[in-house]
C-alpha cells in the first residue's frame, strides 16, 4: 500500500473504474489503481471529483489537505471516530498536573535521546568531526529534564537542548549549505526550508495516527494548548523528528539528491523547495518511513511509519490504563 502525493498543480482526480486516473486539461497525467493507496496528500491546487471524495470516505482513505510547503490546510475524513470513552479518559488525565509532567518528561527524554544518537551516528561515520562536546551537554540534560518540577521547567529545558542541538547540526551541512538557526514561518534559508517541510509532514502522519485511535489531537501536554493548534500530535512527533526530518535533510543536502539552485523565493520573505525538487524530497521520505528495521525496544519488525501508529496505540493504553509511556527511541 502507499501514499497518493498530488503535486501536479490545476489537476482533477477521478474514478475509473477501479483506477483513480490524474487529468489535466481532459487529458490523462497518470493513473494508479486504487486498491493501492493507502492515505492521499493533496498539495495546491489539485481538486478531487465527488466520486473520489466518495470513495476515499468509504474505504477509509486518510486524506490531507496542504500547502505546497506542507503546511496542513484540512482532512477528509469519515465520521468521528466511535471512542468516545479515550477521549473522556483523555481529558481528564490532562487535568492532573503530575500526569500531564511525566508524560511531558518522557517525549522530551526520547527526543533527546534520539538527537544524541543522530549525532552520535554522525561522529562514528565521520570521525573528524568534533561533536563531543555537545553530545556531553546533551546527554547531561537528561539528568536535568528527569528533575523538572512543572512544565514551565521542562519547556525551558527543552528550548536549550534544542538550541545546542542545532548548532551541532548545522555543523554537519556540506556542499555550500549553511544552517546557523532554526527559522520558521518562514524558513529563510533551504535548510530551514528542508526542515519545515519535514516537520509538517511528519505532523500531517501524526494527527492521522492519533486520529485513527480516536484520539483529540489538539490536547496536549508539552506544547501548550492554542487555539488551532495540533498539541498532542505536536507532542507525539518530538520523538521522531531527530531521525525523520532532521536525517533526511542531511541526506539530501550532503548526497546532493538537492542542489541550492532547488529553491525559490516566497512572497513572506521565505524559501521553499521547486516542483521538481519537492518531488524529490517525497520520494525520499517515502523510502526513510517505509524502509524496515528492528525497533530497538520490542526487538519487531517495523517501519518508522508504522512506529508512529504503534507509539499512538501506546499513548492510548497510558491514558485508559495509565501504565508509564514508553517512547520510541528506535534507530536503523
Amino acid at each position: 500500500m502507499a501514499t497518493l502525493y498530488l503535486t501536479e498543480q490545476n489537476t482533477t482526480l477521478h474514478k475509473r473504474d477501479n483506477r483513480l486516473a490524474l487529468e489535466r486539461q481532459g487529458r490523462i497525467v497518470s493513473e494508479i489503481h486504487d486498491f493501492q493507496v493507502e492515505r492521499v496528500v493533496v498539495f495546491g491546487h489539485v481538486q478531487l471529483s465527488t466520486a473520489v471524495i466518495s470513495h476515499l470516505l468509504a474505504q477509509g482513505i486518510d486524506t490531507a489537505f496542504v500547502t505546497l510547503n506542507g503546511r496542513l490546510k484540512g482532512r477528509l475524513v469519515p465520521l468521528e471516530s466511535k471512542n468516545a470513552p479515550l477521549r473522556a479518559r483523555h481529558f481528564e488525565r490532562m487535568t492532573d498536573p503530575v500526569f500531564k509532567l511525566t508524560l511531558a518528561k518522557a517525549f522530551v527524554q526520547a527526543k533527546l535521546a534520539n538527537c544524541v544518537e543522530n549525532l552520535a551516528r554522525q561522529q562514528r561515520n565521520h570521525p573528524e568531526l568534533t561533536l563531543g562536546d555537545a553530545i556531553d551537554f546533551l546527554s547531561a540534560l537528561g539528568t536535568r529534564l528527569e528533575r523538572a518540577a512543572d512544565l514551565n521547567e521542562l519547556r525551558g529545558l527543552e528550548g536549550t537542548a534544542a538550541a545546542a542541538y542545532f548548532k551541532a547540526l548545522g555543523s554537519l551541512f556540506r556542499r555550500g549549505f549553511t544552517f546557523e538557526k532554526r527559522t520558521r514561518r518562514p524558513p529563510t534559508d533551504p535548510v530551514n526550508a528542508l526542515l519545515s517541510f519535514g516537520y509538517a509532514l511528519l505532523l500531517n502522519e501524526a494527527i492521522g495516527a492519533l486520529a485513527s485511535v480516536g484520539f483529540d489531537p489538539y490536547f496536549g501536554c508539552l506544547h501548550e494548548v492554542v487555539y488551532g493548534r495540533c498539541s498532542l500530535a505536536l507532542d507525539l512527533i518530538e520523538e521522531f523528528r531527530p531521525i525523520t526530518a532532521d536525517r533526511l535533510a542531511l541526506n539530501l543536502v550532503n548526497l546532493g539528491i538537492v542542489e541550492a539552485d532547488d529553491f525559490a523565493p516566497t512572497d513572506e520573505g521565505g524559501v521553499h523547495l521547486d516542483d521538481d525538487a519537492r518531488k524529490r524530497f517525497l520520494y525520499e521520505y517515502e523510502r526513510l518511513l517505509t524502509r524496515e528495521f528492528t525497533n530497538a525496544r520490542t526487538k519487531t519488525r517495523t517501519t518508522l511509519r508504522r512506529a508512529l501508529h504503534e507509539q499512538a496505540e501506546a499513548l492510548q493504553k497510558t491514558i485508559l490504563e495509565g501504565t508509564p509511556y514508553a517512547a520510541f527511541r528506535g534507530w536503523h
